[in-house]
């Protein structure tokens, strides 16, 4: 059987999860001096978060970090199924897809590193920015052209949306 080509996979996404560094960051990480470690995150891929939900879908972050930093930004997007310091993914992915009777072939999961690599094995769509590294690239449907923590999360939001219908260009009342 002839794999599909992962544009077939979007029409039936109703749920991104993403990792936190090296997808919505770029993975860098600055240390200041009291120890305190300092992320940064693009606009559009906060704007693409935000549409998504707004358009009807459930967006899931799940990350190994702990910075509640990271949480009280993806909350002021609109993010609420936040997992920090998962250790072991799959624990929540799972109760994420029980708790809300999702199934994992209409997941799209961005990972870009070898913890999301057994999460990546059990879901429908599982995507990568451009600079993930080799085996997670090797078990994607899709690689995005962009970098982590630099509008690959917004490439692939806006992909679905658009082939789902959901991405009109027609924003002026959302975001007044």
């Amino acid at each position: 059987m002839e794999d599909k080509s992962y544009k077939e996979y979007l029409e039936h996404i109703t749920t991104f999860i993403f990792d936190v560094d090296g997808v919505l960051t770029d993975g860098t990480i600055l240390v200041t001096t009291t120890g305190e470690m300092l992320r940064t995150m693009h606009t559009k891929d906060g704007f693409a978060l935000k549409t998504a939900l707004m358009a009807g879908f459930k967006v899931c972050v799940i990350s190994g970090g702990t910075n509640e930093g990271v949480r009280v930004r993806l909350e002021g997007l609109g993010v609420t199924d936040i997992y920090l310091g998962a250790h072991n993914k799959i624990d929540q992915l799972n109760d994420y897809l029980n708790s809300n009777n999702i199934k994992a072939e209409n997941v799209l999961y961005m990972g870009d590193d070898i913890p999301d690599y057994p999460v990546m094995k059990l879901i429908g769509l599982p995507t990568c920015p451009q600079d993930a590294v080799p085996e997670i690239k090797g078990i994607s449907k899709y690689v995005s052209h962009k970098n982590g923590g630099r509008g690959a999360v917004r490439d692939v939001i806006e992909q679905v949306l658009k082939v789902q219908g959901k991405w009109n260009g027609n924003f002026d009342a959302k975001y007044d």
